[in-house]
């Protein structure tokens, strides 16, 4: 991983909507942004913090600006008015109503007396703000289409419609008409307001208002410019398409550099007046402030992904890492160095899911129709299973690594020779899709669970394909299956929001516990067969005493938890994707009384992330920010290595060193 972040100075979090509109106040001392959660926020851009939230407006806001003097804003809504802000109070001072439908532009004249604004009403309007009353209307059909861009004195409007661009005095009501068939985008200059920028059909032009001329013409990376912004002194033009930023040298033409960060589309970007700083709204929910001159690289190994991660997974002795992508390629990594070692390809279909051999020798990877075996040293394919035509769903090696059982849409389980591919047998009997697999420790029995019109649990016999016993009593899918260590139990956790202990031997249920308030996804048995662990949808992870069938402690996880295990040599130790948990205190069998409630976070020992993906953190306690960009879309957690994948490709590897970092 590279040694520094991107040119992204800070990330502002805090809206629970799509960020529509941003703008810096004229001493660049604050920031204010405009989303559709129906608020504006006022930010701090030197520490990230946000000042104030100004409420009111009754529907998103599309847009907001500074009074020149800082003390007021100016906000407009599809509530259809504007809104006047004290920003000293934080209080509206004045709300103007004469639109009949939403707002989608507001600007200050220069002497901060007036506001115009725009409306898909076909109107735009001027306001006295002594009096709150509109002193002029303007009509046109133009105005109701986006985009449109006031000049930065507020006296002149630009719209598009049809083959032209209009460039409006708000004045006298008359226009000036450029031939332009097609535009997305435009913004004026800050040079007396002389030039214009257009964009469209993966140009952008640059338009001479007094001549209607065009006198320049850049190349950009994409046809949907949302958004441009010029700097105030003329130099730089930077531009948003889908979820980059380009910003070019507005006097010659040239592309200086490309800001990458935001995880969707972007919809407003404006520089602060010193052209030192630069801020993007992005429908990611966030705002983002860049350093522009930054050239700093963007954290990511060479050999990223090239699209979505769908899994990583620690080899048992921790000398691999390997990750499934949507790109089609499976890949090994090093821990200790975090260079990609291998990319392995051969799937017809993305690889979903990885499974290592307990001797870490092997690796399976699981696509739509079909198991891959893998020797990571060689990089070699050693098998393939894909004898099923209907999607694969779930797979489990055997503890001795013999056999590889595979279960499919096609409501069959079929168990493979690793070595060779061959089948040894195929599992019938199940009436819908089987979900989930798992081996008895002495490999003898193989259990399955399935959903719908079966949502059973059946035990088999892998050697012969016999089915030994069905276990009717979950009315929803059958999510997990777990046997104990000394199978006098199996357990089965299900989206009916309960977990069931069986006895093999009889087929009998014999506890069914509940608690949980969403579907259980993932259950694990301590090595002595005294603790239950199970993870929901509920963001919750409850410990059970499979003696009692009583939950001892429920523990809080923030998100959803899908991975779980003890600890092989301490049972104390709760494994999840999360990090490592120490259940010594809060989950003791012995203890009587109503369950623990505790958050994963309170017990959490070592490195691990936080429920909200926001942190990696140590004994609980955040330790390091990661951008919003670099969150997990799946984790993998080693000792003191942190492993995340990215939404966009990137696998990150953090390694910690063993002492405490705080």
């Amino acid at each position: 991983m590279a040694d520094t972040w991107s040119p992204c100075l800070l990330t502002l979090e805090g809206h629970s909507g799509l960020v529509k509109s941003v703008a810096w106040s004229y001493d660049a001392t604050q920031l204010a942004s405009a989303s559709d959660d129906k608020t504006v926020k006022i930010w701090d851009p030197e520490t990230g913090q946000c000042i104030s939230t100004l409420e009111g407006h009754g529907d998103w806001v599309n847009s907001v600006t500074w009074s020149s003097d800082a003390t007021r804003l100016a906000s407009a809504s599809g509530d259809r008015a504007i809104k006047v802000w004290d920003l000293a109070t934080g209080q509206c001072i004045s709300t103007l109503e004469g639109h009949g439908g939403s707002v989608t532009l507001v600007a200050w004249s220069s002497d901060a007396t007036r506001l115009s604004s725009v409306s898909i009403d076909n109107t735009a309007k001027i306001w006295d703000l002594a009096t709150g009353q509109c002193v002029s209307t303007l009509e046109d059909r133009s105005f109701s289409k986006l985009p449109t861009a006031f000049s930065h004195d507020a006296t002149r409007l630009a719209s598009h419609e049809g083959n032209a661009i209009k460039i409006w005095d708000l004045a006298t009501g008359q226009f000036l008409s450029i031939p332009e068939s097609s535009t997305v985008s435009m913004v004026w200059s800050h040079n007396a307001g002389t030039q214009l920028a257009s964009a469209s059909d993966r140009s952008i032009k640059i338009w001479d208002l007094e001549t209607g001329q065009c006198i320049s013409a850049l190349t950009t990376f994409s046809s949907w410019v949302m958004s441009m912004a010029w700097s105030h002194d003329a130099s730089r033009l930077a531009t948003a398409a889908e979820d980059k930023i380009q910003i070019y040298d507005a006097l010659t033409g040239q592309s200086i550099s490309m800001l990458e960060g935001h995880c969707h589309v972007i919809n407003s970007v404006a520089w602060s007046r010193d052209t030192t700083r630069l801020a993007s709204a992005s429908n990611d929910r966030t705002i983002k402030i860049w350093d522009p001159a930054a050239s700093r690289c963007i954290p990511t190994t060479l050999e990223a992904h090239l699209d979505a991660v769908n899994a990583v997974a620690y080899s048992f002795d921790a000398a691999w890492l390997a990750s499934a992508s949507d790109d089609g390629t499976v890949k090994f990594w090093d821990p200790a160095t975090s260079q990609c070692i291998l990319t392995l390809e051969g799937h017809m279909f993305p690889p979903v899911n990885l499974a290592w051999s307990s001797d870490s020798t092997r690796l399976a990877s699981m696509s739509d129709h079909e198991v891959k075996v893998w020797d990571p040293v060689t990089g070699q394919c050693i098998s393939t299973h894909a004898d099923q035509y209907d999607g694969i769903l779930a797979m489990a090696w055997s503890p001795d690594m013999a056999r590889l059982a595979s279960a499919s849409e096609d409501k069959t389980i079929k168990v493979w020779d690793p070595a060779t591919g061959r089948r040894i047998s195929t599992l019938v009997g199940h009436t819908f899709w089987v979900w989930t697999l798992a081996w008895s420790p002495d490999t003898t029995r193989l259990a399955s669970g399935s959903a719908l019109m079966d949502n059973g649990v059946k035990i088999w016999d892998p050697t012969t394909g016999q089915c030994l016993s069905t276990l009717k009593g979950h009315n929803d899918r059958v999510r997990s299956v777990a046997w104990s260590y000394d199978m006098t139990r199996l357990a089965s956790a299900s989206n009916d929001h309960t977990v069931k202990i069986w006895d093999p031997a009889s087929g009998q249920c014999v506890w069914t516990l509940e608690g949980h308030t969403d579907g259980v996804w993932s259950i694990a048995w301590s090595h002595e067969t005294t603790r239950l662990a199970s993870a929901s949808g509920d963001r919750t992870v409850k410990i059970w005493d499979p003696a009692t069938g009583q939950c001892i402690s429920s523990l809080e996880s923030g998100r959803r938890v899908y991975d779980i295990q003890f600890d092989a040599s301490n049972s104390d130790l709760l494994r999840t994707d999360l990090g490592t948990s120490d259940l010594h205190t809060v989950a003791n069998p012995m203890a009587s009384g109503p369950a623990s409630t505790h958050s994963l976070a309170q017990i959490a020992i070592g490195y691990g992330l936080s429920g909200d993906g926001a942190w990696i953190t140590y004994q609980g306690e955040n330790l390091l920010w990661l951008p919003p960009e670099y969150r997990l879309s799946c984790s993998a957690i080693f000792g003191t290595n942190v492993t995340i994948s990215s939404p966009s490709g990137a696998v990150l590897i953090f390694k910690f060193s063993d002492s405490s970092p705080i």
